[in-house]
């Protein structure tokens, strides 16, 4: 209860250790045109962000992109220019509402999946929002289920 009334936030973070006191490990190729190379292979099979990251870290040895360049692996990737045009937030909402639209023409009586498109479809109007102000999505950028439909069967 008395931690409801305080204003402290509290130390307790997850925090990663400087590069520079850290233990090296094992085999870590540390050339960054090396691990740059390797980024941009991964990018071109159309691996995400995430994806990519998780193989550096387990394939490769590469313990923090951030830390190592000084930028996160999206600014690397649009450097690069292999940058997908969508966010991966987006695109996964919008393929799960093509999936529920799919779903509801089979099952037209299924209201628990209608109401879950509607909550699906509003966030991605709130996400679209958000990613105009930032400047990610251009300003006149609108979301269609049938060009969603057609965008995420062209993507697998």
């Amino acid at each position: 209860m008395a931690k409801m009334h305080t204003g402290g936030h509290g130390k307790s973070k997850s925090r990663k250790p400087n590069l520079d006191t850290a233990k090296p490990i094992d085999g870590a190729s540390k050339d960054k045109k090396e691990i740059e190379e390797i980024i941009e292979k991964y990018a071109k099979q159309n691996m995400h962000q995430a994806q990519i990251g998780q193989a550096l870290k387990e394939k490769h040895n590469v313990p923090y992109i951030k830390q190592l360049f000084g930028k996160r692996l999206g600014k690397i990737l649009q450097e690069k220019g292999v940058k997908s045009e969508l966010p991966r937030d987006m695109f996964d909402l919008m393929k799960k509402a093509v999936n529920m639209r799919e779903h509801i023409t089979a099952n037209h009586k299924d209201n628990h999946n209608k109401l879950r498109l509607q909550r699906t479809e509003s966030k991605i109007w709130k996400l679209s929002k958000y990613y105009k102000s930032k400047g990610t999505l251009p300003s006149d950028w609108k979301y269609d289920p049938v060009k969603a439909a057609l965008l995420i069967k062209g993507n697998g």
